[in-house]
């Protein structure tokens, strides 16, 4: 090997402890705690939709079950989505795809009223910060900062 590669190849890290480092940064581990906390939000909002939201649905619609909504693509006929999935046939699932729907939107109407929320919160924080009354100002002649309260400039000695 010549200097240069024996250089180079001192310098560099190796694969493993690259990847250690990039695991360990802070941003990589709150993704990771984002996406699991995401996975059970999800299952959360699926729970809402399909024990609480369309059951009530069914209730003003008078029954319909939207999961047993389906149309088999080879013109037979099933009672239930569950037999026509055991006796192989293919369908278009339109009623699962309504639920699902219905998921999605009511996970980021959630997520939406999260974000405005904590917002709302930093919003209010922000503001608190930024009235807090001055303690320092500029003296006239050589534009040092100096307390509220002088008379007198501490650098420059002139009268405020």
């Amino acid at each position: 090997m010549t200097d240069k590669v024996k250089k180079v190849a001192g310098k560099g890290k190796s694969l493993a402890g690259e990847f250690r480092e990039f695991i360990m940064r802070g941003n990589v581990m709150d993704m990771a705690v984002g996406v699991i906390i995401g996975g059970a939000f999800q299952k959360i909002i699926s729970s809402l939709v399909d024990d609480i939201i369309m059951p009530v649905i069914s209730l003003l619609t008078g029954g319909i079950d939207f999961n047993n909504k389906f149309v088999v693509l080879d013109g037979g006929s099933y009672a239930t989505l569950e037999a026509a999935k055991e006796a192989g046939a293919a369908t278009l699932n339109y009623g699962t795809f309504i639920t699902v729907v219905i998921n999605f939107i009511l996970m980021a109407l959630v997520i939406f009223l999260l974000v405005k929320f904590m917002n709302s919160v930093s919003n209010k924080f922000a503001k608190e910060e930024a009235e807090a009354p001055k303690t320092t100002k500029i003296c006239p002649k050589c534009k040092s900062e100096i307390n509220i309260d002088a008379t007198k400039c501490p650098c420059c000695t002139s009268d405020l």
